[in-house]
């Protein structure tokens, strides 16, 4: 979503509550001047409670409004608002520190759809797996993200099914290549419909001519690139497709030489298509794998290299795949935009976050100075973590040291919740990660993302206090508010003040008795 021209007309309407909207004007004040806004406050507290029946009843849109932004945690379903305002509406970023963000004002826009690198993710033991086995890790496979399913041969060891595990492959709509130093093995993979072959030398050569597969030619040795020019001059004179890799090397056996290698080659063949065997760095440095992939894939970017041998078999890579479909399309989205690959999403970090803390101490302070109910709210600040209620604020390091603070002794699902929050809460801290209640830490490309549904309200957990009053622990849906207030519209343009005499109460889905 981009920030609209200079010289346009545009006016958005954030649908926000009471206690977000101090905060919610402050950000807007800030926005650029040519961007108009207007708030509109739907009378409940907590804007994550709003439902469609809330909105349409009781927001007011201006006349001229152009758009319609609803806070990223409410469950109202936009395109039902859509039809009812005959407004495009929107979901927001989860954080109004991150409107600006959200907004394109950092002058792009975050649209990761695309991508120009072709990922190749190899079954190396597919030699010791029957054809079924292949085709079940190559669909699972295909939907982490590779492009192209290789089968590894390994030296010395049978492959009598590879004809089989090629067609269940292609069978299944996959793209499929053959990796193999036997010449026997590309030639039977070849003929049973393989759409690449890995990786031809000096000595198999000759099979590039002898099927249609695409073959991916590399040198005989990793330094002897004088083959590989020869082989690239047969191709191109021929006229038949090819694939060229100079040969990632591990640190200290010739890393920095074999990034040469790829850059000198480049050089020398402008147009030729490329790839890059990243399993070599990923693979053998005991290292995250995430930072060593978002870099060779930034390599890969600059060198126009569009195409990637990915493989994973220490424990330490189980992600590659979903790590480099990330990164080749952070890269893509940068290298578009002229940019360095900052600001493009959170999907290439997983230990620490950019801006970890949404909400300062005196921020918070002032939201726990406002609680009226026995309800715990937790959150994450720099000075550590804030644990509050009506009848305490405490703030510390360590979760456990919580625990003779907090009346739950006799309340065992309520500790047990707790415990959990509050584990999370300084694992967030100590690593620099966004914390917030109710929600699991978000690890990037590094960890899936449960799925959600926007449009439903959440179980809000064991976040009730216990004594007389509290229902049964884990029996509390998350319900709107439905004594909201009378709801009022704010209007203004960048540059305006903005009134800070509320904060938004820290925590996710709590219910009217508890806001």
């Amino acid at each position: 979503m981009s920030a609209p021209e200079t010289g346009t007309t545009e006016h958005l309407v954030f649908i926000t509550g009471r206690l977000a909207r101090p905060r919610l004007e402050k950000i807007a004040a800030s926005l650029p001047a040519h961007l108009r806004w207007s708030i509109a406050d739907a009378g409940v507290k907590v804007a994550a409670l709003m439902t469609e029946e809330i909105i349409k009843r009781r927001v007011e849109i201006p006349e001229d409004a152009t758009r319609i932004v609803l806070p990223g945690r409410c469950r109202a379903n936009p395109e039902a608002l859509a039809a009812h305002f005959g407004l495009p509406v929107e979901r927001g970023p989860d954080e109004i520190v991150d409107l600006p963000a959200w907004l394109g004002l950092a002058g792009r826009s975050l649209d990761l759809s695309g991508h120009d690198v072709r990922i190749f993710s190899e079954i190396v033991d597919a030699s010791k797996m029957t054809p079924e086995q292949i085709l079940a890790r190559g669909l699972d496979l295909a939907r982490r993200g590779a492009d192209v399913i290789d089968l590894g041969g390994l030296p010395d060891t049978p492959f009598p099914h590879l004809e089989a595990s090629v067609k269940a492959l292609k069978g299944a709509g996959l793209k499929v290549s053959v990796d193999s130093f036997s010449r026997d093995e590309l030639s039977r993979g070849a003929k049973a419909g393989a759409d690449f072959l890995l990786s031809l030398n000096e000595d198999t050569l000759d099979l590039a001519f002898e099927t249609n597969a695409v073959p991916i030619l590399v040198p005989t040795r990793p330094d002897d690139l004088d083959f590989l020019d020869r082989a690239i001059e047969r191709m191109l004179a021929a006229g038949k497709p090819f694939i060229a890799d100079a040969i990632l090397e591990p640190i200290h056996h010739g890393l920095v030489d074999s990034v040469a290698r790829y850059r000198d080659t480049r050089a020398r063949w402008p147009d030729i298509e490329m790839m890059m065997g990243t399993g070599n760095l990923t693979e053998l440095t005991e290292a995250d794998s995430l930072g060593v992939t978002a870099l060779l894939m930034g390599m890969c970017s600059e060198l126009a290299i569009r195409n990637v041998l990915i493989v994973h078999v220490s424990n330490h890579t189980r992600r590659t795949v979903e790590e480099h479909d990330a990164a080749r399309r952070v890269m893509y989205a940068a290298r578009a935009d002229a940019s360095l690959p900052k600001g493009y999403g959170r999907a290439l970090l997983a230990l620490h976050d950019k801006r970890p803390f949404v909400q300062s101490p005196e921020e918070i302070a002032q939201a726990a100075s406002e609680v009226r109910d026995p309800n715990y709210r937790i959150a994450v600040a720099e000075d550590g973590i804030h644990v509050y209620n009506r009848d305490i604020h405490k703030v510390g390091t360590d979760a456990m040291a919580f625990f003779p603070d907090l009346d739950v002794r006799s309340d065992g699902a309520h500790a047990f919740y707790l415990g959990g929050e509050l584990a999370k809460a300084e694992t967030a801290w100590r690593l620099g990660k966004r914390y917030v209640q109710d929600e699991p830490l978000d690890w990037g490309a590094s960890a899936d993302r449960p799925d959600e549904d926007t449009t439903a309200f959440k179980k809000a957990g064991h976040t009730k206090h216990s004594g007389p009053g509290a229902p049964p622990p884990g029996t509390r849906d998350a319900q709107p508010e439905a004594d909201a207030e009378r709801p009022e519209t704010v209007s203004g343009t960048g540059s305006e003040p903005a009134r800070t005499d509320e904060r938004i109460v820290c925590g996710r889905l709590v219910s009217s008795d508890e806001a």
